[in-house]
């Protein structure tokens, strides 16, 4: 990213690299002897040495010019400030806040109107303004990182208004008509109180309808537009649920059970009026939007899959490239990178097949294929790996990591009416307080279909190490303000739980060479949607380019190679995140082990990796030289405490 700022100086043991070498002492023996007063110049020396690499990190830097009492002022400032944004954010992003176990705004929906989306730019500019004046000069190191992350957040957000991404609000992995009925799965219902806010944001849910179709029709008139292969699996989605009974309803489900507490008299009413509000407002809802999208707005829907077809296209995916990243590499850098990076993993996969007795891909694709012992067998079968998975990498956690996540972890079945176009798994964040564990969401749909070879790294990606230890952790850092601990950089959150699937061979797992086979063949889906996403929205492939480039270098089940497709299509630049990040923390895990050799520790590492929150990948690199730094230190230091002769030892001088 090319947003930069200079990050105040850590003043805890740490000094740059250079002056950390030029003030080691060689000759420690007589340090409390003859050479005490080395010390003390060398100490004096990095002491005033300090406002000169303030001033250098921070041209505004004047060390003259502040008191403790303006200083903390600043501070406080700051830190009001992002407190007030984070209300601003939970008010206006009501369904968000509930997600995140916040139930103050559980009665509402959001506002998706026109006048709410521009007032709430308006908001950004303003707030924008306030955070750039905030003068960070002295502030901690971390202070100062809030203030930077929260600039680049609004920046980021207000360069990206201009090409109006809530004009092209649905497709088949995303929009009201598939994000609604999961909430059932998120919010938790503890007390009357839940159900009846429940209740009202059902009758509500339609104004929100209304509103998308409102900024639907604006997209339809500018020419922002889905592909409309895409758009007709909309139809589908949602037309399953207007067809669906209103006691069948995935609505109803949280009226299947009650917590004790509640009385059957209570329990008897909650479920009538939920049942009149599905019936009223739900089913109503969706049966106007299916007719709209089938009838007026899949028809018109782009011929093309890349998002170049689009106005200012190019310069959208440019821009999503950059969101995605954190970086400013070209998407023909990216897509060379790809290319680079599925010949490498290519090579290694070829390795194992040998291993099993197999020549190529082609002839292993076939064999696995037709061998059932490799398929699913039932979808709890499915479910019950997931959890074996990760139940054995929770006991090796300690062997990788000093800080643990206190957040539980709970394997669930993608709900059945999104089964044909959801992902194979994905994570769904536990809340902060704990009352609800994070959610490895398995898709179990068509299970005969689906190999085996890839549930182990998938499990270790979704859960620990992967997502729910990284998101938990963040969660869970009480010195990180609101906005931080729900950070959403993909390239790091992707990156890292890419990184972790690795860990599992570390440790000792994916004996079974088909699961190793497995967890290759996934590092190279990361590595095919460098080149296709490049492909698709910057080299303008079809669709069927796309396709048989997944046959040619993967052997990917054909429900998968579909569906990812559709998912590139739909998400410009989302899917190059994963093996970016990926790339950047194993570059830096490399850096770290290069300059500290026997000194370098994987668990202190990971625990810095992670003990920031998400971060763009820029900010990671910074964060992570300075630790090798202090690492320097630290070591030097206990090096020449270890010779020294330590004073009032008794030893008489010769």
């Amino acid at each position: 990213m090319s947003f930069r700022e200079p990050i105040t100086i850590r003043l805890r043991i740490r000094l740059t690299e250079q002056r950390m070498f030029v003030c080691s002492i060689p000759n420690v023996s007589q340090i409390f002897s003859g050479a005490s007063m080395r010390i003390i110049i060398c100490l004096l020396v990095v002491a005033m040495s300090i406002p000169a690499t303030m001033a250098a990190a921070n041209p505004s830097f004047n060390p003259s010019a502040d008191s403790p009492a303006d200083l903390e002022s600043r501070r406080k400032a700051l830190k009001d400030m992002l407190n007030e944004r984070w209300e601003y954010t939970m008010r206006t992003n009501p369904i968000y806040a509930s997600i995140l176990g916040d139930k103050r705004y559980n009665d509402k929906v959001d506002d998706f109107s026109q006048k709410a989306i521009d007032a709430d730019l308006e908001q950004s500019r303003r707030d924008l303004a306030r955070f750039e004046a905030v003068d960070t000069t002295g502030f901690p190191e971390q202070e100062a990182l809030n203030k930077q992350l929260m600039v680049r957040d609004l920046q980021i957000s207000l360069e990206g208004a201009r090409f109006k991404p809530w004009e092209m609000p649905v497709n088949q992995g995303s929009g009201i008509h598939i994000d609604a009925p999961q909430l059932v799965s998120i919010l938790s219902f503890e007390n009357i109180k839940d159900y009846e806010d429940y209740i009202t944001r059902l009758k509500l849910l339609p104004i929100l309808f209304d509103q998308t179709i409102e900024q639907m029709r604006k997209g339809m008139a500018e020419r922002l537009m889905p592909p409309k292969i895409l758009l007709e699996k909309v139809v589908t989605q949602s037309n399953g649920i207007a067809t669906t009974s209103p006691e069948q309803s995935p609505f109803m489900h949280p009226f299947e059970k009650f917590p004790d507490a509640i009385s059957e008299a209570d329990r008897k009413r909650l479920r009538d009026a939920g049942l009149t509000a599905v019936k009223d407002s739900i089913t109503p809802a969706y049966v106007k939007f299916t007719a709209f999208v089938r009838n007026e707005y899949a028809p018109k829907g782009r011929a093309e899959p890349g998002a170049w077809s689009l106005p200012d296209g190019a310069a959208w995916y440019t821009f999503r490239v950059k969101e995605s990243t954190t970086t400013n590499l070209s998407p023909e850098a990216i897509h060379q990178l790809g290319l680079d990076q599925v010949k490498e993993i290519e090579a290694k996969m070829l390795d194992v097949l040998h291993q099993l007795g197999f020549k190529d891909m082609k002839s292993f694709k076939a064999t696995v294929d037709a061998d059932p012992k490799l398929h699913a067998q039932s979808r709890e079968q499915i479910l019950d790996l997931y959890r074996k998975y990760e139940d054995q990498m929770y006991a090796r956690l300690p062997q990788l990591f000093g800080r643990l996540p206190k957040s539980k972890l709970v394997v669930m079945p993608v709900e059945e009416y999104r089964e044909k176009e959801a992902s194979d798994a994905a994570y769904m964040d536990g809340t902060p307080d704990g009352s609800r564990p994070g959610h490895i969401m398995v898709n179990t749909g068509d299970y005969a279909k689906r190999t085996l070879l890839d549930l182990e790294t998938t499990a270790y990606h979704e859960g620990v190490p992967g997502h729910h230890m990284q998101i938990s952790i963040a969660q869970e850092l009480p010195e990180l303000p609101l906005f931080r601990q729900h950070e959403d950089y993909t390239a790091y959150i992707e990156g890292w739980a890419l990184y972790a699937e690795r860990l599992g061979k570390e440790v000792g797992y994916y004996q079974d060479p088909y699961s190793y086979y497995g967890h290759l063949q996934d590092d190279m889906l990361r590595a095919i949607r460098l080149v296709v996403d490049t492909g698709f929205h910057y080299k303008r492939w079809t669709r069927q380019q796309v396709v048989d480039y997944f046959h040619d270098h993967s052997t990917l089940d054909e429900i998968t190679v579909q569906s990812e497709t559709d998912r590139y299509m739909a998400w410009p630049a989302q899917a190059l995140g994963y093996k970016i990040g990926q790339l950047e923390i194993l570059k830096l895990r490399q850096y770290s082990k290069d300059q500290l050799g026997a000194k370098f520790n994987l668990r202190g590492f990971h625990d810095e990796v992670l003990s920031g929150g998400a971060l763009p990948m820029d900010v990671l690199s910074t964060r992570i030289h300075e630790w090798v730094a202090q690492q320097k230190m630290q070591a030097a230091v206990a090096d020449s405490g270890e010779r020294a002769t330590p004073v009032g030892s008794g030893k008489q001088s010769q």
